[in-house]
């Protein structure tokens, strides 16, 4: 009998934990990361408008270091020889950028770009990639410590509330700076026609759905770490269409700060291969 009684508490403690969470907790959650995603979605475009696109691009790359610092403390994330070079290299790939002193004339085309604009451009795109990393590490943990029950329902539940929270952000702080005045001068000011325009705004907006469904989907399935390596895939590929589409220069520092970029990817995913590899070999056995 007494076994029996200790079954079922057993069984409803099981239940307790299999238990979701109150729609309440999860609206505050979910909006709290929508909130942070506008203010990330804010500084970044601060730093993508003081910033070469080149230059913009592989600083960037320290969302991969952010993110495996945040992963360590937030997720338990395990630092291997491979993902700490992987840290280092993005790290000194970002510092870089700094000594650069060609990105104030690095396009012909692009009005030339003040000292100053160029360092609130810097802090402002470093500081949107550390919170990026946090938003990552943080939604692996609601995932895996709140939400329980990880179906697709709840990815696109996620997914839907933090990006309309952030939009409202996005267009409360549009008009309340007033820039919402300067949309038809800028509309009008486009080389390609009004058109053109209003079909870029739309497809990266389509773009940006698609890539929120494949990062969120891949937190749900691998981890946080992961889904920001794969981002970092397009990290080697941008730099160099901006040479031959914006008419950046790539000088020797960007050179050096990208190579040590993609080097650094690469020891990440390596790493990865590697616990793969060990993890099938553990079935086997």
């Amino acid at each position: 009998m007494k076994e029996g009684q200790k079954g079922v508490a057993i069984d409803d403690e099981d239940d307790d934990d299999r238990k979701p969470p109150s729609p309440y907790t999860l609206g505050a959650i979910y909006a709290s990361l929508g909130l942070i995603i506008g203010l990330n979605c804010f500084l970044y475009s601060v730093g993508l408008q003081n910033l070469p696109v080149s230059t913009y691009t592989l600083l960037c790359a320290s969302q991969l270091a952010f993110n495996s610092f945040f992963s360590y403390f937030i997720n338990g994330q395990k630092f291997t020889p491979f993902v700490v070079n992987s840290l280092v290299l993005l790290t000194i790939s970002s510092v870089l950028l700094v000594f650069n002193k060609d990105d104030t004339s690095s396009s012909s085309t692009a009005p030339a770009i003040s000292r100053v604009k160029y360092i609130i451009g810097f802090l402002c795109t470093l500081t949107s990639s550390a919170l990026y990393g946090v938003v990552l590490s943080v939604t692996q943990f609601v995932f895996t410590r709140v939400v329980k029950r990880q179906t697709f329902k709840q990815v696109m539940e996620m997914i839907i509330t933090e990006n309309v929270v952030a939009s409202v952000v996005t267009v409360v702080g549009l008009f309340a700076s007033g820039e919402w005045r300067s949309i038809d001068r800028e509309m009008d000011a486009y080389r390609l026609g009004t058109v053109p325009y209003l079909m870029v705004l739309i497809w990266i907006a389509v773009f940006w759905q698609m890539f929120s469904i494949g990062a969120v989907g891949l937190i749900f399935e691998v981890s946080s770490l992961f889904s920001n390596s794969i981002s970092a895939v397009g990290l080697p590929i941008v730099p160099i269409m901006a040479v031959f589409f914006f008419n950046d220069k790539m000088n020797g520092i960007k050179g050096v700060s990208m190579a040590l970029a993609v080097w650094g990817f690469v020891s990440y995913v390596y790493q990865y291969y590697v616990d793969e590899q060990i993890s099938k070999t553990c079935e086997t056995k």
